[in-house]
C-alpha cells in the first residue's frame, strides 16, 4: 500500500526515554513509567499496559474552580506504554520548567504535564469577580508541561519600561513573577455611543513575557473520559 499518507514523518516511533515529546505540531507523546497528568478527553491514542482514572482536585481547588468556573478537570494516566494527547488540532508546545521558575497559564490551554510539577488555582490580582473568570493555574517545581493554543501564539516580552496589554479573552498565560492589574482604554463616552468592544484588556508589569493567541476565546464544548 503506497500513500503519501504513511510518509515518516507521519509515522511514530517507539519511545527511547520515559516522558513527553512533541510528536508532531498538533499532538504530544508522553512515554508512561509510572505516571502522568493529563486534561480530561485529551488522549487520542495509546499503546502499553496503560490506566485511565479521573483525577480529584482536593476540596480548595474544587471549590475555586466551582466557583469561577476555572481549573483543571485531570485525568492520571499510570502504568507503562505510550499516550498521544492532543486538543481539537490546536498547536502543540512544551515548557520545560526548571527549580524556581514560574508560569501562569489558562485552565483550558494546559494538556499534559509531569506528575512532579505542582500547581494552584490562583485569582488574577487585580481582576477580581468582575473580570469574567481571569483565574489560571499557576505551575511551578521541575518538569515538563504540555500547552496547547490556537493558532501561531504571540510572545510578547515585559518589561519594566514597557508593560503589556492585553485582551482577557485572547490570553494564554504569563511569567508569574509579572504583576497583572486591569486596564480600561474606553471613555465613558464611547461607552456611551455603543463601545469599541475593546474596553478592559489585562495590564502586566514587571520582567518576562506573555503568551498571547491570535484569536478570542471561543466556548468551548464539554470534555469528558
Amino acid at each position: 500500500m503506497h500513500s503519501d499518507l504513511f510518509a515518516s514523518e507521519n509515522v511514530v516511533t517507539p519511545a527511547s526515554v520515559p516522558g513527553m515529546t512533541l510528536q508532531n505540531a498538533k499532538s504530544i507523546k508522553y512515554a508512561v513509567d509510572g505516571e502522568c497528568l493529563a486534561r480530561q478527553g485529551s488522549m487520542v491514542a495509546y499503546r502499553g499496559d496503560l490506566q485511565f482514572e479521573k483525577q480529584g482536585q482536593g476540596v480548595g481547588k474544587f471549590l475555586k474552580r466551582a466557583v469561577t468556573g476555572e481549573g483543571l478537570a485531570l485525568m492520571a494516566v499510570r502504568g507503562r506504554g505510550e499516550v498521544w494527547f492532543a486538543h481539537e488540532a490546536a498547536n502543540c508546545f512544551i515548557v520545560d520548567l526548571a527549580p524556581g521558575d514560574g508560569i501562569t497559564i489558562n485552565g483550558r490551554n494546559v494538556l499534559c504535564f509531569d506528575p512532579s510539577l505542582s500547581y494552584e488555582i490562583s485569582t488574577v490580582k487585580g481582576a477580581g469577580m468582575t473580570g469574567g473568570g481571569l483565574f489560571n493555574s499557576v505551575f511551578s517545581g521541575q518538569g515538563r508541561l504540555g500547552v496547547v493554543c490556537e493558532g501561531n501564539p504571540l510572545v510578547i516580552p515585559v518589561s519594566p519600561q514597557a508593560p503589556v496589554f492585553v485582551d482577557t479573552d485572547a490570553v494564554v498565560g504569563w511569567t508569574a513573577s509579572l504583576k497583572t492589574s486591569l486596564h480600561r482604554s474606553q471613555s465613558l463616552g464611547s461607552m456611551l455611543r455603543g463601545g469599541s468592544g475593546e474596553a478592559v484588556q489585562l495590564r502586566l508589569d514587571g520582567e518576562g513575557f506573555v503568551i498571547v493567541r491570535p484569536s478570542e476565546l471561543r466556548p468551548e464544548r464539554a470534555t469528558g473520559n
